[in-house]
């Protein structure tokens, strides 16, 4: 499928063939909530922890009359039943992180992908570079194209003078072709890649 490449000044620079194979696909939900979740359980700390019974300590010794006092016959003060005793059944530091086959990463990618061009969400840039690192510069040129959610995704590396001003700009991030992601893609509104990103994409998901 053909497409129109713009510059960052929203001006036409040509177009560009898409790969039907990997920007074409139906896309599927149920894929991209597997890549998503697993994106975000891989990233979480699992340092959560409590203390235990085992890890208070308080006196072990029985208090209160054997029998008479008109409660139970208690003796260690660290129960959960206590104020100050341990939890009981409380999280412990674990990694939350699960195996997911290549083929479901990948396609998953291909339905972020795909989703953005069926929406009309994809937009193809000649090159992300700026002469200086100047925000006022580049908030100028989103405006220009339309743009206020939108993730640039460039090559394998991506312009120091670009990444400088994008920081300051809340709501557009930047990232090379070998960062793009399910979640990233998914969570603004707008995709935009560079030629040599989508030269990129297409090689790393033949």
């Amino acid at each position: 499928m053909k497409t129109n490449v713009l510059t960052l000044d929203a001006k036409k620079a040509g177009d560009i063939d898409l790969d039907e194979a990997i920007f074409g696909v139906t896309p599927r939900a149920d894929i991209l909530h597997r890549v998503i979740n697993w994106q975000l359980a891989k990233r979480r700390s699992g340092t959560h922890a409590v203390q235990f019974r085992s890890d208070v300590s308080r006196t072990g010794a029985r208090f209160g009359r054997q029998k008479g006092g008109g409660t139970a016959r208690h003796g260690a003060r660290s129960t959960n039943i206590f104020v100050g005793g341990g939890r009981a059944f409380g999280p412990i530091p674990r990694d939350h992180g699960f195996d997911l086959p290549k083929k479901i990463r990948k396609l998953g990618l291909k339905n972020a992908l795909s989703s953005k061009q069926a929406n009309g969400k994809l937009i193809v840039v000649d090159t992300a570079e700026l002469k200086d690192g100047k925000t006022k510069e580049l908030v100028a040129k989103l405006e220009k194209l339309g743009l206020a959610n939108a993730l640039f995704v460039d090559g394998a590396e991506v312009n120091a003078n670009f990444k400088q001003a994008v920081q300051n700009i809340p709501n557009v991030d930047v990232l090379p072709s070998q960062g793009a992601n399910v979640y990233d893609i998914i969570r603004r509104d707008t995709l935009v890649l560079t030629k040599a990103a989508v030269a990129k994409l297409q090689e790393r998901l033949k």
